[in-house]
């Protein structure tokens, strides 16, 4: 009901993560859960410059949660930035490919501009959860034009700790945002 993980049991409202903490983002989905076959496909999304993959991936998302997501109202489409470093390198961001594809399928805009990067972090795939927040802490921004948005849909490869998705929350609700949701196309199971 908060991340969109898969449960335990029917019975539980919110996994272990939402359970025992606090997100500042409001709510989220993804669309499949991150098993080896998902890990494979995201990995040549993002490092083999399959970026047709981002059609699949929105329509999913768009086909299991286009009602949730028209019904929280989002303005705009934000994906998250990768820093300019590693989009130098990379060549594209897979994140904003994504919200492109979306934003097609759901007719809401995309807003690429409007949070910033500013710190190059490491990849989080490499660091544990605790890692992982410090990792991401003070690495974004929000534009100073971004503060007509209320309710923003922050769009992710992946959720796993929420960490990513979190920070991003924060900045945007401190610079006047005040719903936050997400979606994603794999979310892991445990932390």
């Amino acid at each position: 009901m908060k991340c969109g993980k898969q449960l335990e049991t029917e019975e539980q409202e919110y996994c272990h993560d939402c359970a025992t903490r606090e997100h500042v983002f409001d709510r989220g989905v993804a669309a499949f859960a991150y098993s080896d076959s998902m890990k494979k496909s995201m990995y040549a999304f993002k490092y083999n410059n399959r970026r047709e993959y981002a059609q699949f991936y929105a329509d999913a998302i768009a086909e299991k949660y286009g009602d949730i997501i028209k019904i929280w109202g989002p303005q705009v489409i934000v994906p998250v930035p990768l820093h300019k470093a590693r989009l130098r390198k990379r060549g594209y961001n897979q994140a904003e490919i994504l919200a492109k594809a979306l934003s097609r399928r759901l007719g809401i805009p995309v807003d690429a501009g409007c949070l910033l990067r500013i710190k190059n972090t490491t990849p989080q795939k490499k660091l544990n959860d605790r890692q992982r927040c410090n990792n991401i802490n003070n690495a974004f921004q929000m534009t100073k034009y971004s503060v007509e948005y209320k309710k923003i849909l922050l769009i992710d490869d992946i959720y796993t700790t929420g960490a990513t998705i979190n920070e991003c929350a924060m900045v945007m609700k401190k610079s006047g945002v005040e719903k936050v949701f997400f979606a994603t196309v794999c979310i892991g199971r445990g932390f």
